[in-house]
């Protein structure tokens, strides 16, 4: 087939939304155009992202063809059936966990109330949480809000989770403290965080067009390592926020770099072994994996994309 008839199948690509700024199909788009592509299509998520799953949701229902989400969605998205196919890992770390005064670490959070945006991130804190030997459902009271920090500084939570670019906000005005860092701290720096996923009949049924997707994506993650400055005005230039310094702390912070050396499935693994253990998921993870990933295009590109 011709790079014109597979062009043709890149229907749409997930959008994040719009307060989200680790890394946006928008920056993605000029690699993607490089590749061949000239209909590009982004679906922006308006409703609250509350579903358990909610980008292989949205892939098993064919708004998207491809997504980004934390490791823990895609593991839950997993195994509720989502006909989706995981191609790689992103990055690493981009949140910290913030609290009052008073909690130093995560143990600290017994009898407190935590705040979380989208029942994903509680998912993530819910295996922090286990972690420290607390019992998520017990120990911790849960608060479901778009705007946690809001009611982090009203004083009707103790802890909530900080993604950019709230938690360049939260530094900025000195907000809370930092509790848990999975930025820097082990194990969580140890894995990815976020993962790309794309629909399992497109990766099947046009191989030549997934490669090129995920390698415009990579393309993007070496942009962000290697010229951070410049990936910064391409997220202002692109509308995704409109603080040049807030870009250029996440993509400082963030590992972008580590795409060629991490093992995805490592973080597939390490991930739906904790949601398993929490009960959250009832596949093991050995069973998710086989089924729901395909390392082929990755580790052919890691061998083409040698620097």
């Amino acid at each position: 087939m011709t790079v014109e008839a597979y062009v043709r199948q890149l229907k749409r690509l997930f959008r994040l939304r719009p307060l989200a700024i680790c890394i946006t199909p928008q920056v993605v788009e000029a690699f993607l155009r490089q590749e061949g592509f000239t209909d590009i299509r982004y679906v922006d998520v308006t409703e609250p992202d509350n579903i358990p799953g909610m980008i292989p949701h949205m892939i098993a229902h064919g708004a998207v063809d491809f997504g980004r989400s934390f490791v823990p969605d895609m593991v839950i998205g997993m195994d509720a059936g989502a006909p989706i196919t995981v191609l790689a890992g992103l990055h690493s770390g981009c949140f910290e966990l913030l609290g009052r005064e008073g909690i130093h670490r995560i143990a600290d959070l017994k009898g407190r109330t935590v705040g979380t945006a989208v029942e994903a991130d509680r998912h993530l804190l819910i295996i922090l949480t286990r972690l420290v030997g607390l019992d998520p459902d017990k120990d911790i009271r849960w608060i479901l809000s778009p705007s946690p920090m809001e009611l982090f500084q009203e004083g009707k939570i103790d802890a909530f989770l900080a993604l950019p670019p709230i938690l360049q906000e939260v530094r900025e005005r000195h907000i809370g403290y930092t509790v848990a860092s999975p930025i820097s701290e082990h194990p969580w720096s140890d894995y990815f965080c976020c993962l790309l996923a794309a629909s399992t009949e497109f990766t099947r049924r046009y191989p030549v067009a997934t490669k090129r997707v995920l390698r415009a994506y990579l393309k993007t993650l070496d942009l962000c390592a290697s010229d951070p400055n410049g990936a910064a005005h391409l997220w202002v230039d692109h509308g995704i926020t409109t603080r040049y310094d807030y870009a250029l702390q996440m993509l400082n912070e963030t590992r972008y770099d580590i795409w060629r050396d991490y093992d995805p499935e490592d973080s597939v693994r390490f991930y739906a072994l904790r949601l398993h253990e929490a009960g959250l998921v009832k596949s093991s993870p050995q069973t998710l994996i086989a089924r729901h990933t395909d390392w082929r295009f990755l580790n052919e590109l890691k061998r083409e994309m040698k620097t």
